[in-house]
């Protein structure tokens, strides 16, 4: 190879880092002929010379319609080693291939795979090898992303080639990325020179210019120039293949008739590929026929396949073949595959001229195998096509309704958008209107706050209902719910989406019911939800109606029950592999378990889920996962991580109209600000969440920062500025028994009021239940303590600020601890600095790992929950150890020191209004 000395040096460094167990993945890109095949060859060849084991697999455009087709090339060298596999994943990979019943998903597939590969590679490094990944099935797609993103610790590389024009095959993955560009002139010369030595001068030069640098052309263009036959103002690509296409034609004709098959399906079995080569030439084709194409470099064997040595020669000599014969190819290809009947329907597909029925059906039965498989984006495909061979318009608007479905299903968007603009909504009855409505709510939401969208999903789910499907309908009214609290719309609105809702007949405690009530109109419904939530136990695998729990909890600030509910749900999720849904649980739990304390636990959730957003498409939910990043971060006291993470989220357009996650993101501004000391920049921030004409005001996440606009008044001296804040605060709290809205209110009223009114304001707050609640019971406890010294009482003071500072100091809220030791030395006694607790040390992964190691679990269980290889958590639990200063895994527990997680309503001693007692230890004073 000439003038890849910098490309072949990044192959070798990834060769060399994955021989010493720090695996990666390089994705190479370039456009045709510019020598992607060569740098692959030069990977494999380098990776066998060094002992390395290769591992390939070959996209072609006949099997992107084939689940799992390009993984089950991979893995075949594999595949009689499946017992090295827990009975879950063996089943799962089994079932992907359609050889076991269940039903697979996407990550635990992945797990499958990285577990595989990753046996093997503990006895030999291994290199993954994808040519031609944009013509790979979706789903071998999306395994090898996934996989490629888990290689760190592991002895594999992966090189996976995609042409340039392909701009959406594994963009926006994390995996780095090597553009293959044209070769410079002296490298072009050099090229030419190997391949076509004495040459006349004037025929070089021209070559040399009409190639442009791509090396396939140096090579092939001498032999097409030569002969004259190609006209000069052909692009390119089509220069290319008429060279081919030439060659193609000067073969004898059992040779054209193998090609032309081969063509067709280039995972053609070797006998059929014969067979029906026959079939074309009217005589039998034996096996030496393919020697020629070789020999005509057409042809080569690679990996025990038969592969053409360039798409652009399969392109060329598909192309090349008449129309009728394509046709007949195809045919024969369907009668002779009839015992593969996904293959058969593709190819009869390919055979069909105009509509056809029963093509059709066909088709429709291999999406509905693929999707029994988890092949989501091979389903999507097959009612693609199956729509457009039926002759009956109403079938082909609802096959596309499904294939829409099922694209935002897979969170392919742009498929679902571009197969629901050809939907006809006239053709469908209203239940196919009712679900064209909710996919088109998922992947075209528009404006959240569009009452109009609100109102037309309420319709279709009266018409759903009284077509008898009231599930439908069910999802309609939670759809139009949830964007009525998304956008912090007006309670009327909410009005006319529960009204709809009582005419489903749902029972009171469906956890649909009570969900939409919670979304569209708190105030109303939250006082009867709240006393609901308690009694209502959906059966053990209804995840979603716990999801649906959940939320209403969530969103009516009972954040104790909302966190148990949400920790259920998202064990769930993890163990049917529901990624998407999962990193939508775990952003939502750490916007609450920020209040109750579990810290570690926040910043584990929230990193997770944003990276398995990132991974499922979710881009909405990596939003919401920063803005509860940047509120955690604020509390933390890291006021600059938490501000740039803030502002990024504000300046986003996928956060426009989404008030809850706008007001998290300006809480956290304003968090952050009262931390640096910027009191009356802290009050402007945090006064425009109140302020319903703004874009960030919630009306319940509001409520949630009132300590901070309460801390932020009285450090700049405005007081009066949030009076009708508070007043409206407590109006609404005297309808809504909301756990955190009373407790958030109850320490605003105390720190805001008058030095008389004081005793009694903090004296009601502390009568609150706060065992679960350690970051309202800390700063309670420091203001108390802070009140009682500036009025002198000194000995009095100290009980509870000693007991600010350690709770600070438990939850790692550096800022607040700092203003708690502060405190204290102005009443005369001294601290220690606050050490920094050992979990702080950890990444967020390595916390989990270790807080799932400490809870009991093996690695296997942790790397199935986490979807990690069992190695990846090996190695984290490597590094833990002497991060935490320990020597083993029984030392975790102590080590980690976590806040104590509770049942709701149990714990240690309850706080006590200050007339009764402290809610500390006795003062030695």
């Amino acid at each position: 190879m000439h003038g890849r000395d910098r490309e072949l040096s990044m192959v070798e460094k990834l060769l060399g880092e994955a021989r010493a167990g720090r695996g990666g993945a390089l994705v190479v890109r370039g456009h045709a002929g510019i020598g992607k095949t060569m740098v692959l060859v030069a990977a494999r060849d380098s990776a066998a010379a060094s002992g390395m084991v290769v591992l390939q697999t070959n996209g072609a455009e006949a099997e992107t319609a084939l689940p799992f087709a390009g993984l089950h090339q991979l893995l075949a060298p594999l595949l009689g080693n499946l017992d090295v596999l827990t009975p879950r994943l063996r089943r799962t990979l089994l079932g992907a291939f359609g050889q076991d019943d269940l039903r697979p998903d996407l990550f635990t597939v992945g797990l499958a795979v990285l577990e595989l590969l990753g046996d093997r590679a503990a006895r030999t490094p291994l290199l993954i090898v994808a040519e031609d990944a944009h013509w790979l099935d979706p789903e071998t797609l999306d395994v090898l992303v996934f996989v490629a993103r888990r290689l760190t610790v592991e002895p594999i590389a992966a090189v996976l080639a995609v042409r340039a024009q392909h701009t959406d095959v594994l963009a926006r993955t994390g995996l780095d990325g090597l553009s293959l560009g044209e070769l410079d002139d002296e490298a072009a010369r050099r090229v030419l020179d190997d391949h076509a030595p004495g040459l006349p001068a004037r025929l070089r030069a021209r070559i040399l210019r009409e190639a442009a640098g791509n090396p396939l052309a140096l090579v092939e263009l001498p032999r097409l120039l030569a002969s004259e036959s190609a006209p000069e103002l052909l692009p390119l690509n089509e220069r290319l293949e008429s060279a081919f296409t030439d060659r193609f034609e000067q073969m004898p004709p059992g040779t054209r008739a193998v090609l032309a098959v081969l063509a067709a399906d280039t995972g053609c079995p070797l006998p059929a590929l014969l067979a029906i080569a026959g079939v074309l030439t009217g005589a039998g084709v034996p096996a030496e026929a393919i020697q020629p194409a070789i020999d005509a470099g057409l042809l080569q064997v690679q990996a025990q396949r038969l592969r053409f040595r360039h798409p652009l020669v399969r392109s060329a000599v598909y192309r090349s073949v008449s129309d009728i014969a394509r046709l007949t190819i195809h045919a024969v290809l369907a009668d002779a595959l009839a015992h593969d009947p996904d293959r058969r329907a593709w190819h009869r597909s390919a055979a069909t001229l105009g509509a056809d029925d029963d093509v059709s059906a066909d088709l429709e039965a291999a999406a509905g195998r693929a999707l029994e498989r988890g092949a989501l984006g091979v389903a999507v495909t097959g009612l693609d096509r199956a729509s457009e061979l039926t002759t009956d318009a109403a079938r082909r608007s609802s096959l596309l309704l499904r294939a829409a479905d099922l694209a935002s299903q897979a969170h392919d968007r742009k498929a679902a958008v571009r197969l629901i603009a050809r939907v006809d909504p006239r053709q469908g009855d209203v239940l196919d209107r009712g679900r064209l409505a909710v996919v088109r709510d998922l992947v075209e939401p528009g404006d959240v706050r569009d009452v109009a969208r609100i109102d037309e999903l309420c319709g279709h789910a009266l018409d759903a209902q009284a077509a008898g499907d009231t599930g439908l309908a069910a999802m309609l009214c939670w759809r139009a719910a949830s964007r009525c609290w998304w956008a912090g719309l007006p309670a009327e609105v909410g009005a006319r989406i529960t009204t709809v809702t009582d005419k489903l007949g749902l029972a009171v405690d469906d956890p649909r019911a009570l969900a939409i009530a919670a979304y569209a109109q708190p105030d109303a419904f939250g006082p009867d939800v709240l006393r609901r939530l308690p009694a209502v136990a959906p059966g053990p695998g209804d995840v979603d109606g716990l999801h649906y729990l959940g939320g209403a909890a969530l969103i009516l600030g009972d954040f104790v029950q909302a966190s148990a509910i949400m920790t259920t749900v998202a064990a769930g999720y993890r163990a049917q592999g529901r990624a998407a849904l999962l990193a939508r649980t775990l952003s939502s739990a750490g916007f609450i378990r920020l209040w109750l304390g579990r810290w570690p636990a926040v910043r584990a959730d929230t990193e997770e889920a944003e990276a398995l957003a990132e991974e499922t498409g979710e881009q909405f939910w990596v939003v919401a996962a920063r803005a509860s990043r940047a509120l955690h971060e604020a509390m933390a006291g890291n006021s600059a991580e938490a501000t740039r993470l803030a502002d990024a989220v504000l300046a986003g357009p996928l956060v426009t109209g989404v008030r809850f996650a706008a007001e998290a993101a300006q809480h956290a501004r304003g968090v952050a600000a009262n931390a640096e000391g910027r009191h009356e920049e802290a009050l402007a921030i945090l006064l425009r969440v109140f302020d319903p004409a703004d874009s960030t005001h919630h009306l319940d996440m509001s409520g949630w920062a009132l300590p901070d606009l309460a801390d932020a008044a009285v450090r700049s001296g405005r007081r009066p500025d949030v009076r009708a804040i508070i007043g409206q605060a407590a109006e609404r709290a005297a309808r809504l028994p909301s756990p955190m809205l009373h407790r958030s209110l109850a320490y605003a009223k105390a720190v805001l009021a008058s030095d008389d009114e004081a005793g009694p304001a903090f004296e009601a707050a502390f009568a609150l239940d706060h065992t679960d609640w350690p970051v309202h019971r800390a700063r309670l406890s420091l203001a108390y303590g802070t009140w009682l010294r500036r009025r002198k009482r000194i000995l009095e003071s100290r009980p509870p600020l000693r007991a600010a500072r350690d709770g600070f100091d438990e939850l790692g809220a550096h800022v607040w601890g700092r203003l708690a030791r502060e405190e204290l030395r102005a009443s005369g006694e001294e601290s220690t600095g606050r050490a920094v607790r050992s979990g702080e040390r950890l990444t967020a992964q390595e916390l989990q790992t270790a807080m799932l190691a400490a809870a009991g679990l093996s690695n296997r269980e942790i790397g199935q929950r986490l979807f990690l290889s069992h190695r990846t958590v090996s190695s984290h639990l490597y590094r833990i150890y002497p991060k935490l200063g320990i020597s083993g895994r029984s030392q975790l527990r102590a080590a980690l020191a976590p806040v104590p997680e509770q049942p709701p309503g149990r714990g240690a001693a309850q706080g006590r209004p200050p007339g009764q007692g402290p809610a500390w230890p006795d003062s030695v004073d």
